[in-house]
């Protein structure tokens, strides 16, 4: 009986590349191709919808690789912001516990 692992095997951008590269320029199917380089069907056809995004060949409102990236930064960097506003309003109350609430408002 053969287990499957849990974990997904990462591959560089450059194999990512040059298998979409292979999948489009290919007679084969991509679950053909995908069997060739030992990779998941539904993996290759992942990458190969998110280059077509990539050159602006996808569906309206789809986001690029780039425009992703950006996304998941700008989204950690809120929750860290988010993480240092909390600290900082307890601080305050701690300090000043006079003041209601983190703001000043009701002072």
């Amino acid at each position: 009986m053969s287990k499957k692992s849990n974990t997904s095997k990462r591959y560089t951008s450059e194999f990512k590349r040059d298998a979409v590269a292979l999948a489009l320029a290919s007679d084969k199917t991509v679950t053909e191709v995908a069997r060739d380089l030992g990779v998941s069907a539904e993996g290759l056809r992942g990458w190969v919808k998110q280059a077509k995004i990539d050159r602006g060949e996808g569906p309206a409102g789809a986001l690029t690789t780039a425009e992703r990236e950006e996304l998941v930064r700008l989204r950690r960097k809120v929750r860290e912001q988010e993480a240092t506003i909390e600290v900082l309003g307890k601080a305050t109350a701690f300090v000043c516990p006079e003041r209601k609430g983190a703001t000043g408002v009701g002072r």
